[in-house]
């Protein structure tokens, strides 16, 4: 059974891969924190802002299948126009949460059927299962890493208990810092700023700012 707290097509807000056109699917539960504000102090992420409990989001839902969860992840990419040149590759985007608690290889290969690209992102504190064709890990504090090696290393910053040097030498193609959103709907300045700062010090790194609050979409 997948549980889904919500499902939707709209631009990947973030990263690498931030403009792109993307069904974004969030899982349900994570491995570091409940979701409930009452835990956030004791929890091993204690500044997530994101809900993730239940499946009462905007096409959320229960699955009993991978072919289920395919489908109704399909349903959601556009139908294609005839003035598409070249046709745009359906791309699925799990989060959480925490997504690799549900996804599996299963899900990976249905949805390959169907077309689609399969992207995660994740905490980077379970491995993956096969198949994933865009690994984002985002590591949050202390918290041992089981993925070493991806796509994308996107570090939340600043994190007193999470340097960016302590993951610089990990095998990554393309390493971001996006700056800790300390206000709801807008980047703190401050925050920008520094977070601006190490990057132009530490050109390995660059600057991810969430696209999705600035321009005020999903």
């Amino acid at each position: 059974m997948y549980q889904v707290k919500e499902a939707f097509y709209t631009l990947q807000g973030e990263g690498a891969q931030a403009g792109r056109a993307s069904v974004f699917c969030r899982f349900s539960g994570c491995n570091l924190w409940s979701g409930r504000e009452v835990d956030r102090t004791t929890a091993k992420c204690t500044f997530c802002d994101t809900d993730f409990i239940g499946t009462n989001g905007i096409n959320g839902g229960k699955f009993a299948t991978a072919e289920a969860l395919a489908q109704h992840i399909a349903a959601l990419w556009p139908a294609p126009t005839g003035s598409e040149k070249p046709k745009a590759t359906p791309y699925v985007v799990f989060t959480g949460g925490e997504p690799l608690l549900q996804l599996d290889a299963a899900l990976i290969a249905t949805l390959h059927s169907n077309g689609f690209e399969v992207a995660v992102e994740t905490n980077g504190t379970l491995a993956p299962p096969p198949g994933i064709d865009w690994l984002c890990v985002s590591p949050k504090g202390n918290n041992p890493l089981a993925v070493t090696h991806g796509d994308e290393l996107k570090l939340v910053y600043p994190q007193a208990d999470a340097p960016p040097e302590q993951f610089s030498s990990l095998d990554f193609d393309h390493f971001f810092l996006q700056p800790m959103d300390l206000a709801p709907l807008n980047q703190d300045k401050t925050t920008v700023a520094e977070t601006t700062a190490y990057c132009m010090a530490n050109p390995q790194w660059r600057l991810s700012l969430q696209m999705h609050k600035l321009a005020g979409f999903d």
